[in-house]
């Protein structure tokens, strides 16, 4: 048995339970994992809410990181005792232990911290697909990344300010604009508050008119448009996340009149499909980090049971960076 937070109807964070389930053993081709940290996505808010659908109940999170504890039949290349992290479904990350496919499971190198491990792969891996797999940011670009006081928002503006861009980032609060600034965000745009700043209007000041070949928008409808109108001629529109909800309907047609510009939502899964392609992301990002080009901003830890409060918290835009539940 194990403690696990369930949940057996989707809504606000109250939903959120801590239950005893039963893990039992590994299986063929998987290992079970005795976690230390575990990290909170955007992503496990949707879900709780009911806008990424799961069979219910259902446990919640696909990231955490720790310690090998057993190991099934077909699994090679790795042992009991190794610290590893892992992303991987179904949901069951926020739990004490979960059963995991071996084939997504990563050791880690003696400099990654568990704690930072858990914090980084999904948000570290996102943001290197992005820079060179989704558009291959090159020195000399401007950029804008929306949220660049978030997880992935952070990593991004570091990593694509030691590739050389120049970086235009949104952001919530001026408290959040000097956060995005500490971390390579040239040109921070804040957009909440009772002042909000035209964005567009900003990025084209700050392009001499000309827009950015390409945006990073994981916030969706509320920035959607204002994203399209960004862009510069032939730009690409990346929009891998909707915080504010799925944008609404766009005909082909339009990305023509706006300047033959790109729509494309990358997701995760498809840049790490393969053992290789996996493996190769996750030790560009820990070179990244170990290096020290990448600093893993953990801006809040809790409790396992208290993973209602984490939620809370994201949803009320009071964190910034990575956040944790501590298993």
């Amino acid at each position: 048995m194990t403690k696990a937070i369930r949940f057996h109807a989707t809504g606000t964070p109250e939903v959120l339970r801590l239950e005893e389930v039963e893990i039992g053993e590994p299986g063929p081709g998987e290992v079970r994992i005795r976690n230390a940290a575990i990290a909170v996505n955007y992503r496990d808010i949707l879900v709780r809410r009911g806008t990424h659908r799961v069979a219910l109940p259902s446990g919640l999170g696909l990231e955490s990181a720790g310690t090998i504890e057993a190991i099934g039949a077909q699994v090679s290349g790795l042992a009991i005792g190794e610290r590893v992290a892992c992303v991987a479904g179904p949901d069951g990350a926020y739990a004490q232990a979960r059963l995991v496919p071996a084939a997504r499971v990563v050791r880690l190198p003696e400099t990654i911290d568990v704690r930072v491990a858990a914090a980084m792969m999904v948000r570290g891996m996102t943001a290197r697909y992005l820079l060179h797999e989704t558009f291959r940011v090159k020195a000399g670009d401007t950029i804008l990344i929306h949220a660049a006081a978030g997880g992935v928002g952070l990593i991004l503006c570091q990593w694509a300010k030691h590739l050389g861009a120049t970086v235009i980032g949104t952001v919530g609060s001026p408290d959040k604009a000097a956060i995005a600034r500490a971390h390579g965000c040239d040109h921070p745009i804040v957009i909440g508050g009772d002042a909000p700043e035209d964005f567009v209007a900003r990025v084209r000041a700050l392009t001499g008119g000309a827009g950015v070949p390409v945006v990073y928008d994981s916030i969706g409808k509320a920035t959607f448009e204002g994203s399209l109108a960004c862009l510069a001629r032939r730009g690409l529109l990346a929009s891998f996340g909707e915080a504010s909800g799925d944008p609404d309907p766009l005909a082909p047609r339009r990305l023509g009149a706006l300047g033959s510009v790109y729509l494309t939502h990358p997701s995760l899964p498809d840049y790490t499909a393969t053992r290789a392609d996996l493996l190769a992301s996750a030790n560009h990002l820990f070179d990244m980090v170990a290096s020290r080009k990448i600093r893993i901003e953990i801006s809040a830890e809790y409790a396992l049971r208290d993973a209602a409060r984490a939620h809370a918290d994201m949803e009320q835009r009071r964190t910034t960076g990575s956040i944790v539940l501590i298993a």
